[in-house]
């Protein structure tokens, strides 16, 4: 397709948009059908639009069982919306534009850019080439190990065994979070193999394409990446285990939750706690037992999120990171936001100010209107918006009594933590002509 047969008010922001709200629709109408469902009935086209909204954008919440309540038609739809989300509208449009041959042109590189978070034009292509193999990858080597776990762990048949190891190694990879077992991994809580292989997976789709390609080109060695992969590396592990440390901490003696676990049994279902929260849902312990103040833990760690490039959702860990170092860099009266010496551009400082301010907004005003709709506990309201938001998927069981109102409002906002808040934004908005004027400055007051 030309590129000068895209009408000029669709700008790449709004097309991504178009194109993550046209799966959407799609998805929601064949989910809908009687052939998606197991009893071979309708479904509610409200319970469709969520369940496909929660699936393309990687999130896990689900206003109804995946395993009881999809046929095995609808579940193979539900992986497909996964992968999509996953992997971005614009990655899947431009390898088939690539398997058949076609150009791809201008706009759809401008639209992969914004998908993908990348600096430049150039090399686009090249990066959803690396994009699709490192998937099929990880996804497969993921599907391979589940399958076994499944099959001499899970006592499954072997056709299911391989049908439920690729459906979670898709989900674990997308970070999506659904589970087709009905109990999520609660079953596994104490198995290192799926416990490992799963937060793997979780891990390395949640971390970036950006810096996955970044580790393989440079072999691992981490002096020799770009700034990009190392503040996102150093981000991801702390967060990661100052959430593991908390975790165990707070609930090693919950009898709801790790109390009656051994230690090795306790460490993993703590390591575990901690990645989930990256975006996945998945769970081995019961969240709506978690203790409060765990629970906010999590709402923490849910709000930052993934990386940017990544499947996951949340403010991302390169904002928090030059949020954190902002703050700290204003306090000690830096003149520049910098990292392993290097300066951060004032542009990148003011967008994370902007993703996070639009971010919280967001979260407090759907908090704010599910407080209204649902009879339920305040924290287990906020910890469903954050969710949502976040992509997560984790849940303290108030998903399925939601009401229409509440049900509309989480779409919205897991559509806007799929796309970007700030995306989303500027998608909605009609950017005004750049004057050149400068008014006069005058000083105010502050703090």
């Amino acid at each position: 397709m030309s590129d000068r047969s895209f009408p000029r008010r669709l700008t790449p922001v709004r097309l991504l948009v178009m194109g993550f709200a046209s799966v959407i629709l799609v998805g929601a109408v064949v989910l809908t059908l009687p052939v998606s469902s197991a009893r071979g009935t309708f479904t509610s086209p409200v319970d469709a639009l969520f369940t496909a909204t929660s699936a393309v954008c990687v999130t896990g919440l689900i206003v109804v069982n995946t395993a009881s309540h999809w046929s095995t038609f609808g579940k193979a739809v539900i992986l497909l919306l996964i992968q999509a989300g996953g992997l971005g509208i614009m990655t899947i449009a431009t390898g088939h534009a690539l398997v058949t041959g076609r150009r791809v042109g201008l706009w759809e590189r401008m639209a992969i850019q914004e998908q993908t978070g990348f600096w430049t034009l150039q090399g686009l292509v090249l990066l959803v080439k690396r994009i699709i193999l490192a998937t099929a990858l990880f996804e497969s080597v993921g599907a391979l190990i589940l399958a076994l776990v499944f099959r001499f762990s899970g006592g499954l048949p072997v056709g299911e065994s391989i049908w439920f190891g690729l459906f979670h190694s898709v989900s674990a990879f997308c970070n999506a979070g659904f589970d087709i077992t009905g109990r999520s991994f609660v079953d596994f809580v104490d198995n290192a193999t799926l416990v490992l292989t799963v937060t793997s997976l979780i891990i390395a789709g949640g971390i970036g394409f950006h810096v996955l390609v970044d580790l393989y080109q440079t072999r691992g060695r981490f002096r020799e990446m770009k700034l990009h992969s190392k503040i996102v590396i150093k981000t991801t592990f702390w967060l990661l285990l100052a959430g593991t440390v908390l975790a165990l901490l707070l609930e090693h003696g919950n009898p709801g939750t790790m109390g009656n676990l051994d230690a090795k049994g306790k460490i993993l279902a703590s390591w575990f706690l901690s990645v989930t929260p990256r975006t996945a849902g998945f769970n081995t312990v019961p969240t709506e037992a978690l203790r409060t103040a765990t629970a906010f833990v999590v709402i923490l760690l849910m709000f930052v999120g993934a990386s940017p490039g990544g499947t996951g959702g949340g403010i991302k860990t390169s904002t928090f990171a030059i949020l954190a170092r902002s703050v700290i860099g204003f306090v000690r009266r830096e003149a520049d936001v910098t990292f392993g010496g290097r300066r951060i551009p004032e542009s990148a400082v003011m967008k994370a100010v902007v993703i996070f301010a639009v971010a919280l907004g967001l979260v407090i005003t759907s908090t704010l209107v599910l407080c209204v709709t649902e009879e339920a506990e305040f924290l287990d309201i906020l910890f469903e918006v954050v969710s949502a938001f976040g992509t997560v998927g984790l849940s303290r069981g108030i998903t399925g009594n939601l009401t229409m109102a509440g049900k509309l409002t989480l779409i919205l906002t897991m559509f806007a933590g799929r796309v970007g808040p700030l995306t989303l934004a500027m998608a909605l908005s009609t950017p005004r002509p750049s004057a050149d004027i400068k008014y006069p400055e005058e000083k105010v007051s502050v703090g």
